[in-house]
């Protein structure tokens, strides 16, 4: 299938009396050149803009304009551009047998199908990158303008194992760059896809070790399960099995106690996942030292349960903007400072790329709005497998009134248990068979623009529907209205 990188900075709104409404901008407009120069991203047009005298380059349904714009130094331009990345997506040319884009079916959208490898929305948006396809130019890009915190593909530290599990011979020398960024000051967080028989246990514990010694700057490292799906086209893979999940956890535990020995820091971060897959018991929301790798799936059920009895989580953030993980959701989101705040109004070209994170919804959005009260039958929360059993525990003292729907996701198979890759049918199918219920609870990270993955909308589903941000706050608010 093929998937278009090429893009363009194209103009999606215009503050009202802001300078750009003032000189005559327009929505639809296309950016060709700031004072003078092509700018490629939306990083160095936010450079670009900053100054007091502006000169735009535009076209307008094929035709060239010019502004000049005078304004305050820093001030908005009062503009919104469409992507993040104007020139094209830098894509992956590793061939990774454990790609979970690999293992999707066909006709899901087509950005989708876009393998991105591209420091800029690493910055931007947390896409994580393997780094070979860095250059020498990207990093003095990177070190000059402090592009930081990147994320960085690590897997496992034999370089020839590595090159082998990305089939790419450049992946045996690719983490060089990690070391140069580091030493430069550029905040980097890792990430380890554990593959049963490829790198996990010696292999595995190999790397902990080279990390702590190679890399001893890295912010923090996520270790995160192998996910497949029934159209994963590589035999030799196999999920892992609840012993092996419950070894990389204690190994990982073992090696948090050496990093804060040695580091101050725990460096170490199995996912949500391994603790459910192995039936181990989570760590106090205390211990996660604010939550540095939320968005790979670490500490959700501990934040989840925490902001369900109403403890605060985080000073900054709502930690639900960045959910993934067994919340994992499909569209990307960019962190704050000078870049777009997670509101989704900078479209990450490659959001899709790895079914990683969509905005949530910060409203609760219903279709057939239903008129719940005390009378109105029983309310149905459908969820991911994943998080079924966290969800029970917490309603558990709401009484019968309450049903929690594990969503078996027929649509992808294999281990797929994930909330925010739930499809319409599935979705569907479950609330047919729980007639039950007078309405049902969604979480918002399954949809995408009132999509599901499988193009199924809202209004395709059989009953009412609430849709809830992914969050133990706005659960646990509904629930105490619900039960008034």
């Amino acid at each position: 299938m093929s998937v278009s990188t090429e893009l363009s900075a194209r103009i999606v709104a215009v503050h009202q009396d802001s300078p750009a409404q003032k000189a005559g901008v327009l929505v639809g407009d296309v950016v060709l050149s700031v004072n003078g120069q092509v700018v490629r991203d939306i990083i160095e047009w936010h450079h670009a803009v900053d100054e007091a005298s502006i000169s735009l380059d535009i076209d307008r349904n094929g035709m060239p304009f010019e502004f000049d714009i005078e304004k305050r130094a820093g001030e908005q331009l009062g503009v919104e551009i469409s992507s993040a990345v104007f020139d094209r997506v830098q894509t992956c040319d590793n061939h990774c047998s454990f790609c979970f884009i690999y293992q999707l079916p066909k006709n899901l959208r087509k950005s989708l199908y876009l393998k991105d490898d591209d420091y800029r929305l690493s910055f931007l948006f947390g896409n994580f990158t393997t780094l070979t396809r860095f250059t020498e130019a990207d990093l003095e890009r990177v070190i000059d303008q402090k592009l930081s915190p990147l994320h960085v593909s690590i897997h496992v530290s034999n370089p020839w194992k590595r090159a082998d599990m990305l089939r790419n011979e450049r992946g045996a020398v690719s983490l060089r760059w990690l070391k140069v960024l580091l030493e430069n000051g550029i905040s980097v967080r890792g990430q380890i896809v554990v593959c049963p028989d490829h790198n996990n246990g010696e292999d595995l514990e190999r790397t902990l070790i080279d990390v702590l010694d190679q890399y001893p700057l890295l912010e923090a490292v996520a270790i995160v399960p192998l996910g497949l799906s029934q159209f994963n086209p590589e035999a030799e893979l196999r999920i892992h099995t609840a012993e092996e999940a419950a070894d990389v956890v204690t190994l990982c535990e073992k090696y948090q106690l050496v990093a804060k020995q040695l580091l101050g820091k725990k460096m170490f971060w199995p996912s949500d996942e391994f603790y459910l897959l192995g039936d181990m018991p989570f760590p106090d929301a205390s211990s996660y030292g604010g939550y540095p790798m939320y968005e790979d799936g670490v500490g959700i059920v501990s934040s989840f349960i925490e902001e369900f009895h109403g403890r605060k989580i985080n000073d900054d953030e709502t930690l639900a903007q960045q959910t993934s993980g067994f919340f994992a959701s499909v569209d990307g989101a960019t962190p704050g400072g000078y870049r777009s705040v997670r509101d989704g109004s900078i479209q990450n070209p490659a959001g899709d790329t790895g079914l990683r994170v969509v905005h949530s919804q910060p409203v609760e959005l219903t279709r057939r709005a239903p008129s719940v009260t005390s009378s109105s039958g029983n309310v149905g929360i459908l969820t991911g497998e994943y998080a079924a059993s966290v969800i029970s525990a917490l309603v558990s003292d709401y009484g019968d009134r309450i049903s929690v729907l594990p969503v078996v996701n027929n649509y992808f198979g294999g281990n797929t248990a994930v909330s925010g890759l739930m499809v319409g049918e599935d979705i569907r199918s479950v609330m047919l068979s729980h007639v039950e219920c007078g309405v049902f609870l969604l979480p918002d990270v399954c949809l995408s623009e009132g999509r599901f993955l499988d193009g199924m909308t809202l209004e395709d589903l059989p009953s009412s529907v609430v849709v809830l941000p992914t969050d133990g706050h706005a659960l646990r608010n509904f629930l105490e209205k619900v039960m008034q």
